[in-house]
């Protein structure tokens, strides 16, 4: 191999280290958007979900009701057994939900 053909290639891997490098600058610049739209969505979303909570979970608008039951605590701590199934009473959210609840109890 001549010195020629040492110095062509050398100068051709420093051309290819050279467009190397400005492509490894421009993927670390691509990273950096991409982290900063990344931070930006990730608190729009946590906006979203304090406005969220704010309208659907309203911090207990009224107390919670409390279950009037004529049956002892000793029914009431019985293990229910696996092949029980609840009542088939469905909320759509178009009806009464206190006589939704009413209608779940009974």
């Amino acid at each position: 191999m001549t010195m020629e053909q040492l110095m062509g290639m050398m100068q051709g891997l420093q051309e290819a280290m050279a467009a190397s490098k400005a492509e490894q600058e421009r993927m670390q610049e691509d990273l950096a958007a991409s982290q900063a739209r990344n931070d930006e969505l990730h608190r729009a979303n946590e906006e979203l979900r304090r406005g969220w909570r704010d309208v659907y979970e309203p911090e207990a608008a009224s107390p919670p009701r409390e279950l009037i039951t004529p049956l002892s605590q000793a029914i009431l701590e019985t293990a229910i057994p696996n092949t029980f199934t609840g009542p088939k009473v469905t909320f759509t959210g178009m009806e009464d939900p206190e006589a939704h609840l009413t209608a779940f109890h009974t």
